[in-house]
């Protein structure tokens, strides 16, 4: 694993991305999906006891009820066809890092083995942004969950489920450590939906998206 340039900092907020090599789409079916965000929720753990092996109906639930130190918190995320994004919050020193590299070396095993192909399916390291304000968060959390419906891949977030949207305005209980976000609407989930719902033309200008966005190329 390469060693970055400037070392990510513990206790601080990232924005993280990372897409398939050549732009190659990295999931292909509803089970690759599920399996990614599996495979996330265990390699946030620092020491998970439970084999990753265990594929059984309310593995998520199960696994996230684990008192296990984490090596970083997940915030927020969306899934598209060929990148990921993510919002993680740095535990441990050098969470991130270890946690994006176990990810990638197990997503990418799974993935190889399933659709029958070899060699990499990531495209280099990671690229993460420091996210230094409240104001940057709330944005960047909004820009990532926005991100299919940009992208015309979904005609509402509430048609796509492979982000933390639906974490954010439900009861549902996936995967994000959802505090910091919603403290920034008084915990209100409605206030929330409503922040995203009413911003999407303001998503798509150029000011935003240069506001939050890491370079993709």
């Amino acid at each position: 694993m390469p060693y970055r340039l400037i070392p990510l900092a513990t206790g601080e907020v990232y924005h993280v991305y990372n897409r398939g090599v050549e732009k190659r789409n990295i999931f292909l079916t509803n089970r690759d999906h599920r399996r990614c965000l599996e495979t996330i929720l265990y390699y946030q753990q620092k020491g998970s006891t439970i084999s990753f092996s265990k594929q059984h109906r309310g593995f998520l639930e199960e696994i996230n009820n684990l008192q296990n130190d984490k090596l970083v918190e997940i915030i927020c995320y969306t899934l598209m066809p060929n990148h990921i994004h993510l919002i993680l919050k740095q535990i441990e020193d050098n969470g991130i890092s270890i946690f994006m590299s176990k990810f990638a070396d197990s997503y990418a095993k799974y993935f190889n083995t399933k659709h029958k192909r070899v060699g990499p399916l990531f495209q280099g390291q990671f690229k993460a942004k420091l996210i230094e304000s409240d104001e940057q968060l709330v944005h960047t959390n909004r820009y990532i969950v926005l991100n299919p419906l940009v992208a015309k891949i979904c005609k509402s977030l509430e048609d796509y489920p492979w982000s933390s949207y639906h974490e954010y305005v439900s009861n549902f209980k996936g995967i994000c450590d959802k505090d910091l976000i919603l403290g920034q609407f008084g915990n209100s989930k409605n206030k929330y939906k409503k922040f995203i719902d009413d911003h999407l033309v303001y998503a798509q200008t150029l000011e935003i998206i240069k506001k939050v966005m890491i370079d993709e190329n």
